[in-house]
């Protein structure tokens, strides 16, 4: 039978650690770090520092949310940094289950206004294991869902990273045949997570419409550096 103090001291060992582990799950699913940091930079831009295409099959995606967190964190185009979005003068915490995905954009691209787009770098969501916020991974496109945000577009490219079990995945096919659910999944989060009817889904698309947008807002990215560059110039 244990003695009655090293019990007391086994149990207070025990509350000691769930608590711990409680702080850890807590800034986890937050996304903030323990100092609080509300800002991310790099050497180099995160909006435009990198190029788009990594090889002839990769994009770089740089990853602004992590998989399993709620913190809405964006690049800044006004500088590349990476920044925790601010609500009503707060820090955004998106209230509703956390990203099913990691999230990020591919850099040096853009979804133009002048097609309906929202005007900001195409964004991403990233099948595999979850990746630290701020990290350059090089993805294959396998597909694109089609949504419009407040009427807006605002596709989501679907890509997978090397090392993860989906990284033999070339198509949305082949995902839902291999891991059926992941799409509907997908699809639902995006669907809601900004609360009923506001974002809209028009479906899955194949990696062919992927890389058909992908080159259409590379193209985007390019001209519109050039009206920037020509005024500069004037």
């Amino acid at each position: 039978m244990v003695p009655m103090p090293e019990l007391r001291s086994s149990i207070r060992a025990s509350f000691t650690l769930a608590a711990i582990l409680c702080c850890f799950t807590a800034c986890a699913s937050s996304g903030e770090s323990p100092a609080g940091t509300h800002e991310l930079g790099a050497a180099r831009s995160f909006f435009d520092g990198h190029p788009p295409i990594a090889t002839q099959d990769l994009v770089n995606v740089v990853v602004e949310i992590p998989a399993g967190t709620n913190a809405k964190w964006e690049v800044d185009k006004t500088d590349g940094a990476l920044r925790w979005e601010e609500q009503d003068g707060r820090p955004r915490v998106v209230e509703y289950l956390a990203y099913p995905a990691n999230y990020g954009m591919v850099p040096s691209t853009l979804l133009p206004s002048a097609t309906g787009g929202d005007g900001d770098p195409l964004d991403v969501l990233l099948l595999g294991h979850s990746v630290l916020r701020g990290t350059i991974v090089q993805a294959r496109l396998i597909g694109v869902l089609k949504v419009k945000d407040g009427g807006e577009r605002d596709d989501k490219l679907v890509a997978v990273s090397a090392g993860s079990v989906f990284e033999h995945i070339e198509s949305i096919t082949a995902l839902d045949a291999r891991f059926p659910g992941v799409t509907t999944i997908l699809e639902t989060w995006m669907t809601h997570y900004k609360g009923p009817g506001v974002i809209e889904s028009g479906g899955f698309q194949g990696p062919a419409e992927a890389n058909a947008l992908l080159r259409a807002a590379i193209d985007a990215f390019a001209a519109a550096n050039l009206v920037v560059e020509g005024a500069l110039q004037r």
